[in-house]
């Protein structure tokens, strides 16, 4: 059997989806170089919705916060806590710790505090601490622009993305899929908040479609991470067992893809300034 790698992953994946979903689909979950053209990348930058291209802190923060609302219906906050540090340190040390997953991760642990424990004054003082901290070990980082948006995504999801309102577990199954979903979307939308106009500077264009690209899309960001996880895992044990959630990414990866396209498409989607 093949190493458990980044890499065999990344193969695995390309074996069981094709391109550019399975490049896309890397991108998201590794941090590997994607194998798009430049014209579907030239798309996202003119949607305003590059920075799902790669792993990155924004990512890490939505998929965290996103997890925690997961758990939250199955255990309790200090399990539910406790599983998601331990995934975090291990994917920390599965990819390699690289500094902008070093931060990702950092801006996860905070994620955690705001969306799992919904104490604001307690993860604004964490983030503020944190982001200090790291700015003393390397000024540089605050010219970075994926240090930047993993700030900002994780500030505003500590704002507005609010305690996860699925851990009360009561009322219909309806009424619990629809909190599940309003969560996801809540946590989403407050991440992308803070995040688009710094988008908007450090491209130099502004993009009236990239409010309703990032709305169609954000949503899938960590459906999309948490079925291309188990894809390549399972499809790293036996392929045939990684065909249906790879299946099921495709048509997640396929959609972005085309709203994406569809949206660049629009008239003055793009304007540069």
């Amino acid at each position: 059997m093949e190493p458990f790698t980044v890499a065999t992953l990344t193969t695995v994946l390309g074996r069981m989806l094709p391109e550019p979903h399975a490049g896309f689909l890397a991108g998201i979950l590794f941090g590997t170089r994607s194998t798009m053209t430049k014209e579907l990348i030239d798309a996202f930058v003119a949607t305003g919705t590059i920075h799902i291209v790669a792993l990155s802190g924004q990512n890490l923060s939505i998929f965290t916060g996103t997890l925690a609302n997961w758990l939250a219906y199955l255990f309790s906050r200090r399990i539910a806590s406790l599983l998601i540090m331990f995934l975090l340190i291990w994917f920390l040390w599965f990819v390699g710790p690289s500094p902008s997953l070093i931060r990702a991760v950092i801006m996860g642990f905070l994620t955690l505090l705001a969306v799992i424990f919904g104490r604001r004054n307690l993860s604004l003082l964490s983030l503020v601490l944190a982001v200090s901290s790291m700015l003393v070990l390397n000024p540089s980082w605050i010219g970075d622009l994926s240090f930047q948006l993993s700030v900002l995504a994780t500030l505003g999801i500590i704002l507005f993305g609010g305690p996860p309102a699925g851990e009360a577990g009561k009322g219909s199954t309806k009424d619990r899929w629809w909190s599940f979903i309003a969560d996801d979307l809540r946590i989403t939308l407050a991440a992308q908040l803070f995040t688009t106009p710094l988008i908007f500077f450090h491209f130099h264009r502004l993009s009236p479609v990239a409010p309703v690209t990032n709305v169609l899309i954000g949503w899938t960001m960590p459906i999309l991470m948490g079925l291309g996880w188990v894809a390549a895992i399972a499809g790293y044990i036996w392929q045939p067992l990684g065909l249906l959630p790879a299946w099921a990414a495709w048509i997640l990866l396929t959609y972005v893809i085309r709203a994406v396209e569809v949206t660049a498409g629009f008239p003055l989607a793009a304007v540069a300034w």
